[in-house]
């Protein structure tokens, strides 16, 4: 697969909800930066970090309205959504990408979390 092609199969896993197929298509060593939240290391700590919310969604659509990519880095801008509790919280995102060797071993996203906040207390 291409860097891109990566990323994308990495997103329609965690739309399926299937956490473990997104994670597989990590490197175990990979960089997760939820810029406004902060950081984790590792595969394993971003399946317990991302794994729950995942899990608590009954309905999750990320699409993606524009994507470049050149050599390993893939940029994209989406519309990350998720049902919780009949509700949906939708949040604009950008994220900065690199895959290496066929696993993603950074990913950045850049979001404004007041717009993620306020939707969670309604």
């Amino acid at each position: 697969m291409t860097p891109l092609e990566t990323v994308e199969a990495f997103i329609s896993s965690l739309e399926k909800r299937d956490i473990d197929s997104a994670i597989s298509l990590l490197d175990e060593e990979c960089e997760y930066d939820n810029v406004p939240m902060g950081k984790v290391f590792g595969a394993k700590a971003v399946k317990e970090m991302l794994g729950p919310m995942i899990e608590n969604c009954s309905n999750v659509d990320w699409p993606t309205h524009r994507a470049s990519s050149t050599g390993n880095l893939v940029f994209n801008e989406r519309l990350d959504r998720f049902e919780m509790g009949g509700n949906w919280i939708e949040i604009p995102v950008c994220g900065v990408w690199e895959v290496v060797n066929g696993k993603i071993t950074l990913w950045r996203d850049y979001f404004d979390l007041a717009t993620y906040r306020d939707q969670l207390s309604k």
